[in-house]
């Protein structure tokens, strides 16, 4: 078990008897993502780019990692199941896998993807030695620059204390404690899992799955198949480096039109990225606009009562679904 283990285990016995969460279900209504832009800005472009400078554990495309884009998707509704395929390959030609094994943050990060059902309405089962992995990685980001000054940035807000024991108590509130999706349903879900590893419902729709580390491992174990990208409006196709994509793919038997992904970056710069705007705001969904590095987006967040519902960055000019 590792450092701070023990400490993770008595806070999940305190959450567990804090307040009821509520009981509404975060949903990112993703018809209004382009009508109503909000104006960019500069304060979190500026933070945000501090942290992707910073993010030495992130990977670099043509050396830890390659992509092939192949063929545009078609347009297709949420719920289809047969769909063209305009890409024969996977996404991912190469990732750099010792990098990944020998990176703690993305080691820790992986052996967190194993640990939910992903069906809503199942009721999840934590154990203590996923409550000590869900310890382990904390403890692994929060030891890097990019949590160090998200950590900065929220104290001088106001919205975290100085204590890092009193951040990762927030953290594991904010990202690990589960709830139920769905009014009435059993505790089936967290932050965590709807947006890193990815949910299903009904057998029907894809939940989240927002992360370029779950995308790979699922594609390279046949569970995922890449249709193709969805492109901007004022690019005609992605570039193989660009670190922001819309794609459209198909998981556990239904078809994600659309999905918004980082690619390459560290868990902990989506990490810090989600957890900035989900404390910066009290509305139920959040949408800011931020530049960073070439990419215009609107990041998403959404709240499920003190709790991440869902996240997603969105390429502007571009549409995207939860």
């Amino acid at each position: 078990m590792c450092r701070g283990a023990l400490l993770c285990l008595e806070i999940r016995g305190t959450i567990k008897q804090r307040g009821r969460v509520h009981s509404d279900t975060a949903v990112a209504p993703s018809r209004e993502s382009g009508n109503k832009r909000k104006a960019l800005n500069h304060e979190l472009s500026k933070l945000f780019n501090e942290m992707w400078d910073m993010d030495v554990n992130r990977f670099t495309p043509g050396k830890d990692y390659a992509i092939e884009l192949q063929g545009k998707a078609d347009a297709v509704q949420q719920g289809d199941s047969a769909v063209r395929d305009s890409a024969a390959r996977h996404l991912f030609h190469y990732v750099n896998e010792e990098r990944l094994k020998n990176t703690k943050t993305f080691a820790t990060f992986i052996s967190l993807l194993d640990n939910y059902e992903t069906s809503t309405g199942v009721e999840e089962v934590v154990t203590p030695e996923e409550i000590a992995e869900n310890n382990c990685f904390l403890d692994a980001i929060l030891m890097t620059g990019v949590m160090k000054l998200a950590h900065q940035y929220l104290v001088k807000k106001k919205l975290a204390k100085p204590n890092l024991v009193d951040f990762k108590y927030q953290l594991y509130d904010i990202w690990f404690q589960l709830y139920p999706r769905k009014e009435g349903d059993r505790p089936d879900s967290c932050g965590f899992e709807h947006v890193f590893v990815g949910e299903t419902r009904h057998g029907k729709q894809i939940l989240g799955l927002h992360n370029w580390v779950q995308f790979y491992l699922q594609e390279k174990h046949k569970q995922i198949d890449y249709k193709g990208y969805i492109a901007r409006k004022n690019k005609t196709r992605p570039d193989r480096d660009d670190q922001v994509l819309s794609i459209q793919f198909s998981w556990k038997g239904s078809v994600k039109p659309i999905g918004s992904n980082f690619i390459g970056v560290s868990p902990e710069f989506e990490f810090a990225l989600y957890t900035i705007i989900f404390l910066l705001s009290e509305e139920r969904v959040t949408r800011e606009t931020v530049k960073i590095e070439e990419y215009e987006l609107q990041i998403v967040v959404c709240r499920h009562g003190r709790h991440i519902g869902t996240a997603y960055p969105v390429l502007l000019n571009t549409n995207n679904e939860d």
